[in-house]
């Protein structure tokens, strides 16, 4: 027994459930299981926890927050469409709630700083993260936090317990072999992020289906997920392999460069070099031609790690999700 009253945090405690949920379950909110109302009633009994009515008149009139932090600080993040989607999917199932959705860049130190006093002052009751890199501060962070968290996407060297990702590797062992069917025997990849883990589980698949089709898959170059890395990694691409027939470039924004440099080289797609991307956003149906591409349930990743992130705030345990992928067939390929 405690000498004093049992505090919110200590019910939370006992329950094995966040600030937040304890505080739904005695507002009597939505979006609370059943199983997580059980054990929050149960630690109240248990604890002799008596709810102050002005706080709880506070807490009624106040909404609950989940954070997404993304590893990034480009200010040219916003115009990328593959980001734009992932929120406009988590936006959409917060709407259905009573939460309010905080976003926080956090790759630099301040970031970072940032990110860790947003978690310590409890003004959020879940954590989303997307685009980690290899170690990233932002995954300690949050697991020190205590808070539930959710993956957009598995970290390069760790697999977490609750995440939502893509079958890159699947995804991009099907642009390659769709290559392969087409008859491209000189067959070169643009990769991107060698810290981050989709893009190495693409490349795998890529070399996985150049393998056994007993084709080489040394025609190699580096972007860095934008359409001008992607413009520069195709022109060395061209300067080091100038008899390329095919090229799997590892997003739809460096696919876009690519075929710009195409273009200026005076190669026709896909009569000289046939090209396919990854992602199926918006930009991919309005190159010149349209763009081949492994379609990504790009919306979907930020709907369900949303949701899992829910589930988890309501003492559920969901299980983690591998979405699926497909080949889009287009003019470039």
């Amino acid at each position: 027994m405690i000498g004093r009253p049992p505090t919110l945090d200590e019910v939370a405690q006992r329950a094995g459930v966040s600030t937040g949920t304890v505080s739904r379950v005695l507002n009597n909110a939505q979006h609370v299981s059943q199983r997580a109302r059980q054990a929050v009633e149960r630690a109240v009994e248990e604890l002799g926890y008596v709810p102050n009515t002005a706080a709880r008149s506070l807490a009624a009139r106040r909404r609950g927050a989940v954070v997404l932090a993304i590893s990034s600080e480009d200010p040219a993040l916003f115009a990328n469409l593959f980001f734009a989607e992932v929120i406009t999917g988590v936006n959409a199932v917060i709407e259905e709630t009573d939460l309010q959705l905080l976003l926080v860049l956090a790759a630099s130190q301040r970031g970072q700083d940032r990110f860790g006093r947003v978690l310590a002052s409890r003004a959020t009751d879940g954590v989303l993260l997307l685009a980690l890199r290899e170690r990233d501060p932002l995954a300690r962070l949050a697991a020190d936090s205590g808070l539930p968290v959710v993956f957009g996407g598995q970290p390069l060297g760790h697999t977490p317990r609750f995440y939502v990702d893509a079958d890159n590797r699947g995804g991009a062992r099907l642009a390659a072999e769709h290559l392969i069917s087409l008859g491209r025997t000189r067959i070169a990849t643009i990769t991107a992020g060698t810290d981050q883990q989709a893009a190495q589980a693409r490349h795998l698949g890529f070399r996985e289906a150049l393998a056994l089709a007993g084709l080489p898959a040394d025609r190699l170059a580096h972007g860095d997920f934008t359409e001008a890395g992607g413009a520069a990694a195709m022109a060395a691409l061209l300067a080091g392999h100038p008899d390329l027939d095919a090229v799997f470039v590892a997003s739809d924004e460096m696919a876009a460069g690519a075929l710009t440099v195409l273009r200026e080289h005076g190669r026709r797609v896909p009569e000289d070099v046939a090209v396919v991307g990854f992602n199926d956003i918006v930009t991919a149906q309005h190159t010149q031609p349209a763009l081949t591409t492994v379609r990504q349930p790009i919306e979907a990743l930020g709907r369900e790690m949303t949701r899992m992130l829910i589930r988890l705030m309501n003492g559920e345990e969901p299980t983690s999700l591998i979405l699926p992928t497909e080949l889009i067939r287009r003019a470039s390929a």
